[in-house]
């Protein structure tokens, strides 16, 4: 017996003699069989015996990955010679030929008879055996729905075609470069090479489907194998399979004239023997290509719902979307959000850390839902914290508004249900800091792996910014280019913004003028504007050096407003007299 591993890549093969009766183990270390290619695979992730014809396989415990045979996880199993599992994206088959699979050949003669099926040729015609074509073709939904992978989809799709296809002895699901699946409905019969021919004039020429018939002049054929499928075989067609979800693939049946005339096979469709085969093959090819392109868009969407919001994916399910994803430089404003009390609560926790992750989850919930209900876009999650960006892959006026829209809702409803003892987020509260400038968003990362995220200094300011909201005593920060487009064109009924301090952050060389963002006026709210501008007119004293009137302006604000605890400390800490050389900073340790 042979074990063959076949990945997704032609190249992507391996064949193992069985031994009989001796245990074999499947995995990554030394001793093992092992797949390079496939990353699911564990260190050890099957034990294999062979005994009385039949491979038992076993998944050893701690394999995280599940092996799948006939659709369905399973943790032990026994295999006939021509039965599949598979791992990841790799199937083994186990066979009793010897044979290794090849590339398909090009064949050294033509077929005595070539035919092109026109789209919709055969509608008119119904199926001599209506119930069971039909019966299979209803299945057929539900198999490719419920593929747990592409190749047990292809091993499914061999096994219904087998079924409806009454007159082949041999089908695969193909492209002009590789077989993608092969089955035969006599296992033990060996490998077979689909016509590499026949598969380019249907897929590439014809993109119809197309009838080769060998066997007319048998004498000739079977002194060799590259006529068609290794030998033996009379006739195949291929149907390609429309829709972008499955560009390239075709679907090829083959098999003999079994004591049917060849004329038979060539004769009108009224009467020709093949007729009900190619028929199912096209239903099935439609059907199939159908419901893998709704899969795409769903699972496309379902991807896009994950980072943007609902306006956005309105605007990109109206283009191209790959190409709306391409990162470029644009402007954009970005929100860094970062719990607080976490630390605190991970220390109490002990050892119940899944209850916190789910609570970690929901606090990450309050920031997301916000960011995408703002016309946000999700970049990030960095353990307790989130990051969201607005300018891509729409750009708008308004998008330093709408983030800091977002920022007051999250700082709101963390604020309300944080008080909540009844609640999982109790005693959470969110630090925030917002920037805004040039950066690149859009899909990121390597070939192999992307996600849609933002890159550039502005990112980093964003995350300074929130950092500093601890020193500086307030839940959220702006930078100067924010609060600027929000004093231009955002109304104080909406919301507020307040000059905070200049400041040299740790580990800065440049230092910052920063921003509180505030909500708008209320009867419950902390600040009137009249505190606002009283805290401006002592940040101006203060800023020149009059550290007097600062200090006496600074008693004119709220005691419980903890923003101006910093002037007013430093000034306290300076005996009220600026030193020497004062520029207006005060330099800012580390958050830590």
């Amino acid at each position: 017996m042979l074990l063959i591993a076949q990945g997704p890549n032609p190249a992507d093969t391996v064949r193992w003699p069985l031994p009989q009766d001796r245990t074999v183990v499947l995995g990554r270390d030394r001793d093992c069989w092992n797949v390079p290619w496939e990353r699911f695979l564990a260190h050890r992730h099957a034990e294999m015996i062979v005994r009385s014809e039949r491979l038992r396989v076993r998944r050893i415990g701690g394999s995280t990955n599940p092996i799948y045979q006939s659709g369905r996880s399973a943790d032990s199993f026994e295999l006939q010679p021509g039965g599949v599992f598979v791992i990841g994206a790799t199937q083994f088959r186990l066979t009793d030929d010897a044979a290794v699979p090849v590339r398909p050949l090009a064949e050294v003669r033509e077929p005595i008879q070539s035919r092109t099926v026109m789209h919709r040729e055969l509608d008119r015609l119904a199926f001599r055996d209506a119930p069971h074509r039909l019966d299979v073709l209803s299945k057929l939904p539900d198999v490719i729905s419920s593929a747990v992978d592409d190749p047990d989809l292809f091993a499914r799709l061999g096994d219904m075609l087998l079924a409806g296809a009454r007159r082949a002895d041999a089908v695969a699901l193909v492209t002009v470069e590789q077989v993608l699946h092969w089955d035969r409905r006599l296992a033990g019969e060996g490998l077979f090479e689909p016509s590499r021919r026949l598969i380019a004039e249907a897929v590439t020429k014809q993109n119809q489907t197309v009838l080769h018939v060998w066997g007319a002049d048998q004498g000739a054929a079977k002194t060799s194998h590259t006529y068609t499928l290794s030998g033996g075989f009379d006739w195949a067609f291929c149907t390609p399979v429309p829709g972008d979800a499955c560009a390239g693939w075709g679907l090829y049946v083959a098999g003999r004239f079994a004591g049917v005339e060849p004329s038979t096979l060539l004769a009108p469709w009224e009467t020709n023997e093949l007729r009900d085969d190619v028929k199912f093959a096209e239903l099935v090819a439609e059907i199939l290509g159908a419901i893998r392109q709704v899969q795409v868009l769903r699972e496309r969407q379902g991807v896009f719902r994950r980072f943007f919001s609902p306006g956005i994916m309105n605007v990109l399910s109206g283009q191209d979307a790959a190409h709306a994803l391409e990162p470029r430089e644009t402007d954009v404003t970005v929100l860094f959000c970062d719990l607080r009390g976490f630390s605190r609560t991970v220390e109490e926790a002990g050892e119940q850390l899944l209850p916190l992750l789910n609570r970690v989850s929901a606090a990450l919930g309050v920031m997301t839902q916000n960011i995408l209900l703002h016309r946000g876009v999700i970049a990030d999650f960095l353990g307790d914290a989130a990051l969201g960006f607005w300018g891509w892959p729409i750009d708008h006026p308004g998008k330093a508004e709408d983030a800091c829209r977002a920022a007051l809702e999250i700082r709101q409803t963390f604020e309300r249900i944080g008080q909540d003892r009844d609640h999982p987020l109790f005693g959470f509260r969110a630090g925030i800091g917002i920037a805004s400038g040039r950066a690149v968003a859009g899909g990121i990362g390597t070939t192999e792996q992307a996600k849609v995220t933002v890159f550039g200094p502005v990112v980093n300011l964003a995350s300074r910014l929130e950092g500093m909201t601890k020193l500086l005593r307030v839940p959220i920060l702006i930078d100067e280019p924010t609060a600027l487009a929000l004093r231009e064109h955002t109304s104080p009924d909406v919301l507020r913004v307040r000059r905070l301090a200049k400041v040299k952050p740790f580990g800065l060389g440049t230092p910052l003028v920063v921003t509180e963002l505030v909500p708008p006026e209320s009867r419950d709210a902390l600040l009137s504007h009249a505190d606002i501008t009283a805290y401006e007119r002592a940040l101006e004293a203060f800023l020149e050096g009059d550290w007097n009137e600062a200090y006496k302006r600074l008693h004119q604000v709220p005691p419980d407003d903890r923003g101006k605890d910093v002037l007013t400390e430093f000034i306290l800490k300076n005996n009220r007299t600026p030193p020497t050389g004062w520029n207006g900073v005060i330099p800012l340790g580390s958050k830590d």
